[in-house]
């Protein structure tokens, strides 16, 4: 295995981190709007100020023919967000964080697993391993243990 500097361990840590802690607010919000989606809209409208700062100080803006070059399904991505930011303001207050975080885990380790496994996305293809199922089978023995509670 390749060395991997630190940060590359810490950042996803902290992000992953960040996930019940969104999804805590995100339903406080839902809750004061009186709308799921209301919060939704409110986080990523957030989020796509911030990022466009982002991108303007970086002189970063991708031009319209690189836009016009993307497949379809690469404009799915920020669709696949809305399901998660929705979601977890929806299911976070009701089953709490623990579990919620749980369930996401499990469900984005069974697609990280067939991601790895088939090279799909632009992901390092990785065959399936035992070791690899273990693993996931265990996450999921987990969420079962977190909802016996």
């Amino acid at each position: 295995m390749p060395v991997v500097a630190w940060w590359l361990f810490v950042l996803p840590f902290i992000a992953g981190a960040f996930l019940p802690l969104q999804a805590g607010i995100n339903g406080q919000v839902a809750k004061h709007l009186n709308s799921v989606m209301g919060a939704a809209l409110l986080s990523f409208a957030i989020g796509t100020v911030a990022l466009i700062c982002v991108v303007l100080i970086q002189r970063d803006v991708p031009s319209l023919q690189a836009l016009k070059s993307l497949n379809w399904w690469h404009w799915t991505t920020g669709l696949m967000g809305c399901v998660l930011i929705a979601t977890a303001a929806f299911a976070g207050p009701r089953i709490g964080a623990l579990l919620l975080m749980a369930l996401i885990l499990a469900g984005q380790l069974a697609m990280a697993l067939l991601l790895d496994h088939f090279g799909w996305a632009g992901f390092r293809q990785s065959s399936i391993s035992i070791g690899k199922i273990a693993g996931l089978l265990l996450v999921v023995a987990g969420v079962w243990m977190i909802r016996r509670g």
